[in-house]
């Protein structure tokens, strides 16, 4: 990573560390300890960086945003405990370690992923007032998080798993959703708060930049190690998923991947001086875990 990138990182870590605490205090034994257990300990914390560099970018002060950038890791980490569950990828590893469900059971897996989502929400309003800036940024979480945004992106997912006459088009609905839209809205969560500030520009970085980090999770899934990318490899050619590689091959998923970060460099042309964002997709196209 790069020293601007720990920067905010650790911002972040300090605020999680304090703030989870708190919010935990009268939760009981073992749902306290499963919640601590998905949320900390593991992660780049993709997100909630994105999600504090690009308020400073935009001239909002990264500790007004920070409640905001905890709710969307909260989705995010109760998001994978969610589908490493059984009935969904059925994964016994996540960021190295036992994955949530492996460690405090099955119906307290499925009971820790629902806390954090509430939670989640809990914290978009630990402010005594909220602006309207704030209020459409809470709204765009609600949205890109739930039936029409992630959520709907696994149940496609689900839908066509095994499928073998699967197009490019349904592929890239399920990532769009999935994955990219909780990748764009960090992004658009800043940019709400400032006044709507490279609205536009910034959505299509997300989705770009959200297709290209799939596709490059599709990529290490065949080429990494336990060690390396901290859960099953191969697990996705195992269970017969439907994946960039499945449609394009090895080798086209990597030029695939190459085409969306070319986009996302081209669109930040048009954001001047956002150096972070530039550093940012570049850690994330090399990035081998």
């Amino acid at each position: 990573m790069t020293p601007a990138y720990d920067k905010y990182l650790n911002i972040f870590e300090d605020y999680l560390n304090k703030t989870l605490k708190v919010l935990i205090k009268d939760v009981p034994n073992p749902l306290d300890k499963a919640m601590v257990y998905a949320v900390t300990d593991g992660g780049k914390r993709v997100r909630p960086v994105l999600c504090l560099a690009v308020a400073d970018y935009l001239g909002v002060d990264v500790n007004f945003v920070l409640n905001y950038a905890l709710a969307i890791e909260l989705i995010h980490s109760y998001s994978l405990v969610h589908d490493d569950l059984p009935a969904m990828d059925n994964d016994d590893y996540r960021r190295g370690k036992l994955s949530t469900h492996k460690k405090f059971g099955e119906a307290n897996g499925i009971l820790t992923g629902d806390a954090l989502l509430n939670l989640a929400f809990e914290c978009c309003y630990l402010k005594d007032e909220i602006s309207k800036n704030e209020y459409n940024a809470i709204k765009l979480i609600a949205e890109y998080a739930g039936s029409k945004g992630m959520i709907a992106g696994q149940v496609l997912d689900l839908i066509n798993e095994k499928k073998e006459d699967v197009s490019k088009e349904i592929l890239y609905s399920i990532y769009e959703n999935k994955t990219a839209k909780l990748i764009t809205l960090p992004l658009l969560v800043a940019s709400a708060i400032s006044g709507n500030k490279y609205f536009e520009q910034l959505k299509e970085i997300g989705f770009n930049l959200g297709i290209m980090f799939q596709i490059t999770d599709d990529i290490m899934d065949v080429e990494g190690s336990l060690s390396s990318i901290g859960k099953t490899p191969n697990k996705d050619a195992q269970s017969g998923k439907l994946t960039s590689i499945k449609i394009f091959g090895f080798d086209g998923a990597k030029k695939v991947a190459k085409q969306h970060y070319e986009k996302c460099k081209a669109i930040l042309e048009t954001i001047p001086n956002c150096s972070f964002l530039n550093e940012f997709i570049d850690l994330m196209y090399n990035r081998k875990k």
